[in-house]
């Protein structure tokens, strides 16, 4: 009997010790190549051309930062994509938690109408070519709202909202509604303070969805003032003679930055492309986890 288990205790060792051998080689083959653009963004360009570097900067330089924060087109890029994040992401909290809480009142007529009407946009939709004609008869084609107003419900994220508000204890409502609070109040002052969780939760799924989306840029606009930063990097990695035959970085480097290259100066800008979401992630983790299992549980 005491073999056995220390057959079983051993088995369970040497399984522990593969898993996590396993699990350290998957996060270096994850991990690697971001770490190998971060090192080639802080290296001097000149120098990275020559090879060799592949774990640190060897001459470690920030004039690749310096020469992405002076080219104009790529500033006016971020400060679209800030925008577009942030108004995407407040009109979505609203439109999500609005609608969430009407969807879960007992008294709403055709309740189960607009559930179906809603689970549908889940499984069929028009398609690219109807929901750009559609996009241009609402004259939102090349204009900034486009980014915005056909990305404020999902329904997806009302369920998600749902699963968490059924959380909340019916009595507190009832409660507030003997001592003459309206539906409004209700929301405003209670449920939205008790249901930052899964606020927090897809406020995360629409920074991260805006942040790093380049589609309705390309196919939404055509002026270069709604350019986002992902579109603007995407044709900088893909088509480098498309801006200039340096990828649209060479004219903007002036002369103390002579050692920076093109190359250097895309890893710079997929550094710094990266960095906000990196940034706000972890402020919204516990709020994320919390919100993402007490909402499976009943959902």
């Amino acid at each position: 009997m005491f073999a056995n288990k220390k057959s079983i205790l051993k088995n369970n060792g040497v399984f522990d010790y593969l898993n996590g051998l396993t699990m350290l080689v998957m996060m270096i083959i994850m991990v690697y190549p971001l770490w190998y653009i971060t090192i080639g963004a802080f290296n001097d360009g000149v120098d990275y051309m020559r090879g060799g570097v592949y774990l640190f900067p060897r001459v470690t330089t920030l004039d690749n930062f310096k020469a992405v924060f002076i080219n104009s087109a790529i500033v006016n890029a971020f400060i679209v994509t800030i925008l577009k994040c942030c108004v995407a992401t407040v009109g979505t909290l609203i439109v999500t938690s609005l609608a969430s809480y009407a969807m879960l009142r007992p008294n709403l007529k055709f309740k189960k109408f607009y559930l179906i009407y809603i689970m549908t946009t889940m499984f069929f939709s028009g398609g690219l070519i109807p929901f750009f004609i559609l996009i241009n008869n609402l004259k939102l084609y090349d204009t900034f709202w486009v980014y915005i107003l056909p990305t404020l419900f999902s329904a997806y994220n009302m369920i998600l909202m749902q699963s968490f508000m059924r959380e909340i204890s019916p009595s507190l409502i009832e409660s507030a509604k003997i001592d003459g609070a309206s539906e409004y109040r209700i929301f405003f002052q209670m449920i939205i303070p008790l249901s930052k969780p899964i606020l927090a939760t897809i406020a995360l799924f629409t920074v991260v969805g805006h942040w790093y989306s380049y589609f309705d840029s390309m196919m939404y606009t055509v002026s270069p003032k709604l350019e986002t930063i992902q579109l603007y990097l995407m044709k900088v990695i893909t088509d480098p003679a498309s801006r200039g035959g340096t990828g649209g970085l060479g004219p903007v480097i002036p002369g103390h930055m002579v050692k920076t290259t093109p190359q250097s100066i895309k890893f710079a800008t997929m550094v710094v492309t990266a960095l906000p979401v990196v940034i706000v992630y972890p402020f919204l983790q516990k709020y994320f986890v919390k919100g993402m299992t007490l909402g499976a549980i009943k959902g």
